[in-house]
């Protein structure tokens, strides 16, 4: 299949509160407010090529109100609406801020997902946020530990096998890995990814009664010292480190989890690997072999089973998953949440 898929281009979430959501990726994460449109705010992180990585707009609960790829050309774009209308799914074109036409549908397991081929290429050409660098769209933000740009979104599926191979054969994505339970056959964790990381499309089991869920996005520092030193600046903020720093098996990124003021969670990533074989044959893990943690000493807490918007009714299995299969995923530290 030709390429059709780029790279994820921007993340838009809802929250409750849209002021306090906005003041702590500026002032606590580093962001750069760029617009507001129709009651969307619209941000940036330093690094990033385009206008804006993250938009934030209101909504009653913390939830993915959209995740965007830009396509490998115009032509793709075209083609890939074309293999989802074939394949029975129906969407609706609209012009978005800085991204020109794009095509927004709604994928089999509920998550919007929006594909665009024009995209502004933005850069700060003078004035306080200009780069000395002719290649930085913006010059490092002053916020200590903030993110370069943004990495990744992982989303929930009552079916993580099935939703990864319909985005293979309709979107062309690659499927990099996958976790199993230890002693029940069941597929918890895939990752997929558009061009050569390990992933910047990331599943997780999801037995609720709620559709399109989002696990977490993920935004990428260059170093895993700066990683590092953005815990410590967040710790210094008040802000409580969920999980982390430590290494996932899967993609071999550091990584640490932390939550904003809705309660929507982010995620740190820095280095892993880089994988260009086109025709890659992708691993099955065990929960014992590391996938989550790959020092294999540090059980999952509990919380990162959470997704957004949490879970209908009440909760021996808040977030579809049995006791039975919880129990394993803190007992081993499963790839769940990477």
């Amino acid at each position: 299949m030709t390429t059709l898929l780029s790279h994820l281009s921007y993340v838009a979430l809802t929250t409750p509160d849209v002021e306090a959501s906005v003041d702590f990726y500026v002032n606590k994460v580093g962001l750069t407010e760029v617009a507001r449109q129709d009651g969307a705010v619209y941000l940036r992180c330093w690094g990033d090529y385009y206008t804006y990585s993250l938009v934030i707009q209101h909504g009653a609960e913390p939830a993915l109100a959209t995740m965007a790829w830009r396509t490998s050309s115009r032509e793709a774009l075209d083609e890939a609406v074309r293999r989802i209308e074939s394949a029975g799914v129906t969407g609706e074109w609209f012009d978005g801020l800085d991204i020109g036409r794009a095509y927004r549908f709604v994928g089999p397991w509920g998550h919007s997902m929006t594909l665009h081929w024009d995209a502004r290429h933005f850069r700060y050409e003078e004035g306080e946020l200009a780069s000395v660098f002719p290649d930085r769209p913006q010059r490092r933000s002053r916020v200590a530990g903030a993110p370069r740009h943004l990495d990744h979104v992982t989303v929930c599926a009552s079916d993580v096998d099935a939703f990864a191979a319909w985005y293979r054969e309709v979107l062309g994505y690659r499927i990099m890995a996958r976790t199993v339970l230890e002693d029940i056959p069941l597929s918890v964790f895939s990752v997929i990814t558009t061009n050569e990381k390990s992933h910047d499309l990331g599943i997780v089991l999801d037995g609720s009664d709620r559709a399109g869920r989002i696990n977490h996005f993920a935004f990428w520092v260059d170093t895993r010292e700066e990683m590092l030193i953005a815990a410590d600046s967040l710790l210094e903020d008040g802000v409580r480190i969920e999980y982390g720093p430590t290494i996932h098996g899967i993609g071999e990124q550091s990584f640490l989890y932390y939550r904003e003021p809705s309660s929507m969670r982010i995620e740190l990533n820095s280095g892993g690997y880089r994988n260009y074989v086109p025709d890659w044959d992708a691993h099955t893990w065990k929960t014992s072999q590391g996938s989550y943690d790959i020092y294999q000493n540090s059980p999952m807490h509990a919380s990162l089973s959470e997704s957004f918007p949490p879970a209908n009714g009440p909760s021996a299995s808040e977030e579809g998953i049995t006791e039975e299969v919880r129990d394993q995923l803190v007992a081993k530290s499963a790839g769940v949440t990477e």
